[in-house]
């Protein structure tokens, strides 16, 4: 079975809902650091004392979205701009990942931040894979270099992030303790 052709403006699209998911999650942890950090003013919603985590904002974007796509069927402008709110929508509904596959835990889990790089991941080959097709045997050697660069730092960062982890993890996990009502 042959794959589905992407077009150069799905590619487009997915380039912009790429670009929102990425700075809303960067936007979304500098945000939650900052105040449990008590950098910032406690911006977060309560409802009866209950912190409504954003992951909520996030599926009621993505319900919003995806009715305004169904129903309005937009083009042009509109269809760019549901592209940049559907990436903004994922960023604040995977940054918290861990949170609704564990149902609760802490804000710091890594299978939030693996589920955003997964995410990232496969809106990236949405983005660019139409790129791939008129690729040079030049670029196919320069793209295995720098993929075998990417294993190689992946690697580093991977066995980076654990002790990481070790050392911060309980810090964090304490900031966020302190900071809840």
């Amino acid at each position: 079975m042959d794959p589905v052709p992407v077009s150069t403006d799905s590619a487009q699209l997915a380039r912009r809902a790429l670009f929102g998911f990425i700075l809303t999650f960067i936007a979304a942890r500098t945000v939650v650091l900052l105040i449990m950090s008590h950098r910032m003013p406690n911006l977060y919603f309560f409802l009866r004392g209950t912190h409504v985590h954003h992951l909520n904002y996030g599926i009621f974007l993505l319900a919003g979205v995806s009715a305004y796509l169904l129903f309005r069927a937009p083009a042009g402008k509109d269809l760019r701009i549901a592209a940049l709110a559907y990436g903004m929508a994922m960023a604040l509904t995977f940054d918290e990942f861990g949170m609704w596959l564990h149902l609760g835990g802490s804000y710091w889990q890594r299978a939030s931040v693996d589920a955003v790089i997964i995410v990232a991941a496969v809106l990236a080959l949405i983005a660019f894979a139409p790129a791939i097709r008129s690729f040079e045997s030049r670029h196919l050697k320069a793209s295995i270099a720098i993929l075998i660069a990417l294993v190689a730092f992946g690697a580093v960062m991977y066995d980076a992030s654990l002790q990481i982890g070790r050392l911060e993890g309980p810090r964090l996990e304490a900031l966020e303790l302190s900071s809840s009502p």
